[in-house]
């Protein structure tokens, strides 16, 4: 067995906090986060988390320590975005009365300019397993945790989009984190992942859940009622 080295919270949340979890020394200790305006957070923003639970504790290879919600800060300059306090007030709302193993990271939020999701996950990365952090297994070593982006196919498209994503940060952020991509309705995944050369070349770090029952609701969609 292995423990959480710090009984503080490794980062900032509005109520839980890694106290000494055990874990399982065979698997890699995980952490999934999901960035994103949550304007508002849905439904389908919280099945994607347990989706992913389900599918990764199929696998076997890791184990689930948390899953964080990560809202943009006001300077995403996105039109018709409710401010930052109040969607991350949201998220914090919504976790709370559903979830005894998602929190809401607030850095992001609070930032005086715009984050990118590579910057995003680094902080994360920092804040985990920086400054004797990680999991401290049995023996006084010390394990990483994995950091992996959560991500529906309609942001995973994007990566294609000419000026949206930088090749550096793609690079990044898939060799050194990974992604878990849910499907999303009329978004086509593995045509996507065949044809983009970048996320091909890192497909082994990419993980892929099919949506059995689809549901098309968005934020967006949403704000426009």
């Amino acid at each position: 067995m292995a423990f959480i080295a710090r009984a503080e919270p490794i980062l900032p949340s509005h109520t839980k906090t890694f106290i000494l979890i055990t874990v399982d020394e065979s698997k890699t200790p995980l952490v999934i986060v999901a960035c994103g305006s949550f304007s508002p957070i849905t439904y389908l923003h919280l099945r994607m988390f347990e989706m992913a639970k389900d599918n990764i504790v199929e696998r076997g290879e890791y184990e689930i320590l948390a899953g964080y919600y990560s809202p943009v800060s006001d300077h995403y300059k996105k039109e018709g975005l409710a401010p930052a306090h109040h969607r991350r007030r949201m998220c914090e709302l919504a976790v709370s009365s559903t979830s005894d193993w998602l929190m809401v990271d607030a850095w992001e939020s609070l930032q005086k300019d715009y984050q990118r999701t590579a910057v995003v996950l680094d902080h994360f990365d920092l804040e985990l397993n920086g400054d004797e952090g990680g999991v401290r297994l049995k023996n006084g070593e010390r394990k990483n945790i994995k950091i992996m982006l959560l991500a529906g196919g309609d942001l995973i498209a994007s990566f294609g989009h000419p000026g949206v994503w930088s090749p550096l940060d793609l690079h990044h952020i898939l060799d050194k984190y990974g992604c878990i991509i849910i499907e999303r309705t009329g978004t086509d995944v593995y045509g996507f992942l065949l044809s983009h050369d970048i996320v091909y070349s890192h497909r082994k770090n990419v993980i892929v859940i099919k949506q059995l029952i689809h549901n098309d609701i968005s934020s967006t969609k949403i704000r426009q009622v």
